[in-house]
């Protein structure tokens, strides 16, 4: 599996984590190896299983530090207005911007923003990267 994959991967768990208690989180890893078929992909390592679960529940566990950081940037668009897919994929990038020594800033705004227009409304590319832009 792919970082790209996997970091998408880490993210459908955090978007997950807004509707489902964070104590269902090892429950919400069943799904993450499914493709769209509802099939458990073959190249998914448990290497991979861990990492997901590992940086997911690292960035669950800090997500009122994070949602802090965003607020203190985000005008008129606190976390608790924002719609959740671009909460999830904003909490994501900033946990790899902060806490993660292994990503450089520039790759967690790309990817994010990568997954902003994956997943997203046409307008939360531009969304996600200005709130990350002002982080910075």
């Amino acid at each position: 599996m792919t970082r790209r994959e996997m970091r998408e991967q880490i993210f459908r768990l955090l978007f997950r984590i807004e509707f489902h208690p964070e104590e269902e989180l090892p429950e919400q890893l069943v799904y993450l190896a499914d493709d769209e078929d509802g099939v458990l992909a073959e190249d998914v390592s448990q290497k991979d299983i861990d990492y997901i679960q590992k940086k997911a529940a690292a960035a669950a566990v800090l997500a009122d530090e994070i949602d802090g950081r965003i607020n203190a940037v985000a005008k008129g668009w606190k976390t608790n207005r924002m719609g959740k897919v671009e909460l999830a994929i904003i909490r994501l990038a900033v946990y790899e911007m902060e806490y993660d020594d292994d990503i450089p800033t520039g790759v967690a705004i790309n990817e994010a923003v990568e997954l902003a227009k994956k997943y997203g409304t046409d307008e939360a590319p531009s969304f996600v990267n200005g709130i990350l832009a002002k982080i910075v």
